[in-house]
């Protein structure tokens, strides 16, 4: 999961260093996993952080397959999910600020808020 200034302020006003949750991915970070999970669920898949995560994690199930933001397919119940053009929005909003104007390179398509990307949540 790719996060913001905002996101890595946040977390680490909680009493975390960036070191501990994010590693690098080129130019930006995103979440640390462990065990193919996010560094921040606990042994029932519950976020210790839940009130202070990542935006990219609010609008999860919503990711952006290269062309359109759909529902990933990896969540559970994503037949039952239907993403709002609020969501949408919000989404590609959040994309173009982590990633500028690379998201039209080909190699940052498929940045969602999904585990497609990266192991774990990933975006």
């Amino acid at each position: 999961m790719p996060l913001t200034e905002e996101d890595l302020s946040r977390i680490e006003s909680l009493g975390f260093s960036r070191e501990e949750f994010s590693v690098s991915d080129g130019d930006i970070l995103r979440l640390r996993n462990v065990k193919g999970k996010c560094y921040f669920l606990d042994e029932r898949n519950a976020c210790r952080i839940y009130e202070h995560h990542p935006e990219g994690c609010r609008l999860y199930p919503a990711v952006f397959d290269g062309e359109d933001v759909v529902v990933d397919r990896l969540c559970p119940v994503w037949e039952d999910v239907k993403v709002s053009e609020v969501a949408k929005r919000r989404l590609l909003s959040l994309i173009k600020r982590v990633h500028g104007d690379k998201i039209n390179n080909p190699q940052h398509h498929r940045m969602a808020c999904s585990s497609r990307i990266g192991k774990g949540h990933g975006y």
